[in-house]
């Protein structure tokens, strides 16, 4: 029931036990009709009120309506690669095809190749506008167009050579290691059973003929 219609329905009965209490009470239901009134009154009063506050909630805008959570629903770490991919292939600025795009608890990891310095601050800044993002670790290589091929081709012959070094090992053959090369760079990515593994891999690629240097980022299960 409204606020309105229990103040109406109790001045309605203040007027009704006057009434019923005889003549002698006339003056007592006189006052208590007038209260009645004034109760009814006030009651329309509240009632409008009500409406106008209703109505202003309707008009509000969205970004201005309360909600009980103050926080934007979490994303997953494939929903921000496949945005970042859709982002670095939209800016001209960058060819998203040669960038290769990793998330993990929201850090995104660029690696590939870009023309110039230009691309590889251009892509780090669109990696960062995607919502979700955290962090953006930026290993990307400036390579030039005319030395594009030659460097590929040196690229994958390295990976293939740390990938057989790797396997020779047997500690680090039975690890979940990934191996990418950018410009000589060689990017170990995986897990390894505990730290001495990964110093391991680390020296393990760096060895190799045409490496220029190696980056680290393997997961240690036992960190202790």
């Amino acid at each position: 029931m409204k606020t309105s219609d229990t103040l109406r329905l109790g001045g309605a009965l203040v007027i009704g036990l006057a009434l019923m209490a005889g003549p002698s009470h006339l003056s007592a239901a006189t006052t208590a009709e007038k209260a009645g009134e004034k109760a009814e009154k006030a009651a329309d009063r509240a009632e409008k009120a009500a409406d106008r506050a209703e109505d202003a909630a309707k008009d509000a805008p969205v970004g201005d309506r309360r909600t009980t959570s103050t926080t934007k629903e979490p994303v997953s770490d494939s929903w921000i690669t496949a945005k970042s991919k859709i982002a670095l292939f939209a800016d001209g600025r960058v060819k998203g095809r040669q960038i290769n795009v990793e998330t993990k608890n929201g850090r995104v990891m660029l690696r590939g190749k870009v023309d110039s310095d230009e691309a590889k601050n251009a892509a780090e800044e669109t990696a960062k506008s995607v919502d979700g993002v955290k962090s953006v670790k930026n290993e990307l290589q400036v390579v030039a167009p005319s030395k594009r091929e030659a460097v590929e081709e040196k690229d994958d012959a390295i990976t293939d050579r740390v990938k057989r070094e790797i396997k020779k090992d047997s500690r680090l053959n039975k690890a979940n290691i990934d191996v990418k090369t950018n410009a000589g760079v060689v990017s170990l990515t995986g897990e390894v059973p505990d730290i001495t593994s990964s110093a391991k891999a680390s020296w393990t690629a760096w060895k190799v003929v045409g490496v220029k240097s190696v980056k680290n980022d393997l997961t240690v299960k036992d960190k202790k």
